[in-house]
């Protein structure tokens, strides 16, 4: 009884070490794994920096996962446990950061958790005033409210861009209105200046704008200023890139047959909220079209590529009104007043 008592103590000993043993070796290797993971760069020899973008709301999980899907890191779990770590998942900044496949998990977090390094992502959607531009980079933290304004009416480097009437644009309550390019842009705060700003959304649009535009604006009996006003008409007043050739269309012939443009987008510009009363309506203001005849003195927004496209090129149509339904949003054509009155009378009671 003795001896199989002490058989069954040296069992369980020796079953006890085996035990310790693979514990032991396995924190050993998931020790040198994860080791070799936060060490090991994916291309020791691709240094060239490329754009890692992280944004508002990333959990650590979700940027592990990003970077190791743009083949930045070798495993997203060595850099999301790295991060916990070392407590870095507390300071994950939001915005651009530029990285390489030759940095280690080390240097990759160091890099996207230091303020000097990160670029705050700004995006202008299509239709953004100055004034909402400005909006925008007080909210990102970059300026002083009026600030960016104020740069635009500062800039004074016209013969730069051959597309910019300096005379005309000049006159504008809000200069350079129309030709910010809408895009997404990345800003480094620590080097950030309103002028450089305005410099890279206006090369933006000398960019983004086709090439014959100025001619097809010129084939068509237009200046490309008026185009571009006419496309931020258009850019406000549809939403959609089959309506706005359409409406591109109506306004410029009705501009063509001396009637009123009776957009009311070009009445809201200069307003605060986004509401007509009476006495709106009867204000002599230059950019009130429905009194005023002809386009307003200079664009209402900064449009995007396919209102530009639509207004260089509208689509013929018999229509000569329309209205946007409320609870949609489609866009309703009538060829006369009339039908005009009864689709106001379905869609706007």
């Amino acid at each position: 009884m003795h001896k199989r008592g002490n058989s069954r103590r040296t069992l369980f000993m020796i079953g006890g070490a085996v035990l310790i043993a693979l514990i032991v070796g396995y924190f050993w290797y998931a020790n040198s794994r994860y080791q070799y993971f936060i060490t090991t760069p994916v291309n020791p020899n691709n240094p060239i920096d490329a754009s890692f973008v992280i944004a508002k709301g990333d959990s650590v999980t979700d940027i592990a996962q990003n970077l190791k899907d743009k083949d930045f890191i070798v495993d997203a779990g060595a850099f999301k446990t790295y991060a916990k770590d070392n407590g870095l998942d507390r300071k994950v900044i939001v915005g651009r950061f530029m990285i390489n496949q030759a940095m280690t998990i080390p240097q990759i977090a160091e890099k996207i958790t230091n303020p000097n390094e990160g670029q705050l992502t700004l995006t202008i959607p299509e239709g953004t005033t100055i004034q909402g531009i400005d909006d925008k980079l007080v909210t990102l933290g970059v300026i002083q409210a009026g600030e960016f304004v104020q740069a635009t009416k500062d800039f004074n480097d016209y013969a730069k861009y051959s597309f910019l009437d300096e005379q005309k644009i000049k006159q504008l309550p809000h200069p350079l209105e129309g030709y910010l390019f809408p895009d997404t842009y990345y800003i480094n705060t620590n080097h950030y200046s309103s002028q450089d700003m305005i410099e890279l959304m206006l090369k933006d649009f000398q960019k983004r704008l086709p090439d014959n535009a100025a001619a097809t604006a010129q084939q068509n009996s237009r200046s490309l200023y008026d185009v571009i006003t006419m496309a931020s008409i258009v850019e406000k007043e549809v939403r959609t890139d089959a309506d706005r050739p359409i409406v591109a269309g109506i306004l410029w012939k009705r501009l063509d047959s001396h009637w009123q443009l009776g957009a009311d987008a070009t009445l809201l510009y200069l307003k605060n909220d986004n509401t007509l009363n009476y006495n709106d309506l009867q204000a002599n203001s230059p950019y009130n079209t429905r009194k005023k005849q002809g386009l307003p003195p200079g664009p209402i927004c900064n449009p995007g590529l396919k209102a530009i496209e639509a207004a260089l090129n509208p689509q013929a149509s018999s229509d000569f009104y329309y209205l946007t339904d409320p609870a949609t949003g489609a866009v309703i054509y009538a060829a006369t007043n009339d039908e005009q009155n009864a689709n106001k009378a379905k869609y706007l009671q």
